[in-house]
């Protein structure tokens, strides 16, 4: 993964329209010299957190903004998967309930579930289960929505990559380092240098705002951004979002570790400087907090992988 540019693509996008999305798409990847060869394979990475109606389908990426760069991808010669290791349920079964499986109904892309699972060693020694898939792939598109977390602040591109890990061992890490999002905030820059190169492309167009990323208040911020480097996409979507870097836990590491993006005067704005979209309103949770998980919960969303991944 290229975590040396400092570039940052962004754009006002007020609506879900899918041709107005697609357009957005092109100039993105364009304003960051995103290019890929025809017959590439991608994997669309979206946050697929749980199928819970409780935030009425905003704790996911939106289907509409998964369907624009689906198609994108497809008009320029790739062949599509879209998959992602929910915290609860199936990958497949989260997209059928939130409305992305009709979206891209009518694409000849692929919807998977992250059965394969590829041992792997980050930085410290700690060993992690990443999903074939996503190590596989020739670019990863890594589809964020802009929200806030109760433990780490706002998730945005880095904390997504963390579907990437899979099955149980999301939740063992969210109980595990809990208390301490410290070193939860390393492990998940570590993983950056594992996976493959591609592009972050985030969904602000309706944001989350309070206690996210389940339990938020939606938040029309109406804009999308393109980057590769998700350091630096985080950076530009937290002053957008009128917040600090060193107020996450995600971004204080970054900040520590000295990497490109991680300083806001570092940023470069090919399109739409983060100042001329900047709010003044977002909320931002109120106390940063653990996340828990029910035992009980852990193991029926563990059974129902088992189940889905038996299938043929």
């Amino acid at each position: 993964m290229q975590l040396e540019s400092t570039s940052v693509a962004l754009l006002r996008s007020p609506t879900y329209q899918l041709e107005t999305i697609k357009q957005g798409i092109e100039r993105l990847c364009s304003a960051v010299s995103f290019a890929m060869p025809s017959g590439v394979r991608v994997l669309l990475k979206p946050n697929l957190i749980t199928a819970s109606r409780q935030a009425n389908g905003l704790q996911c990426t939106h289907p509409q903004f998964i369907a624009a760069v689906a198609e994108w991808c497809i008009d320029h010669g790739a062949r599509v998967l879209v998959g992602d290791s929910p915290a609860f349920g199936t990958a497949k079964g989260v997209m059928a309930a939130c409305g992305i499986t009709d979206a891209l109904r009518h694409l000849p892309v692929q919807l998977v579930n992250f059965s394969r699972v590829q041992p792997v060693c980050l930085a410290d020694g700690t060993r992690v289960g990443l999903a074939a898939a996503a190590l596989e792939c020739d670019f990863l598109f890594n589809l964020p929505r802009v929200k806030t977390h109760c433990q780490f602040y706002v998730t945005l591109a880095i904390k997504n990559y963390f579907g990437t890990v899979v099955g149980l061992r999301k939740p063992w890490w969210h109980m595990r380092y809990g208390g301490c999002p410290e070193r939860f905030a390393r492990h998940l820059v570590d993983l950056l240098v594992l996976l493959p190169a591609g592009v972050c492309l985030a969904d602000g167009i309706v944001a989350m705002q309070g206690e996210g990323p389940v339990s938020g208040r939606p938040y029309n911020l109406g804009v999308i951004a393109g980057s590769r480097n998700p350091v630096a996409m985080d950076t530009a979507l937290l002053d957008v979002l009128g917040l600090r870097p060193a107020e996450s836990p995600v971004g204080r590491e970054c900040l520590r570790r000295g990497l490109a993006g991680a300083e806001s005067a570092s940023l470069t704005f090919p399109l739409l400087p983060s100042a001329a979209l900047r709010v003044a309103d977002f909320s931002p949770p109120a106390v940063l907090k653990p996340i828990r998980f029910h035992p009980y919960r852990v193991l029926v969303g563990g059974i129902r992988r088992l189940l889905a991944h038996s299938k043929p």
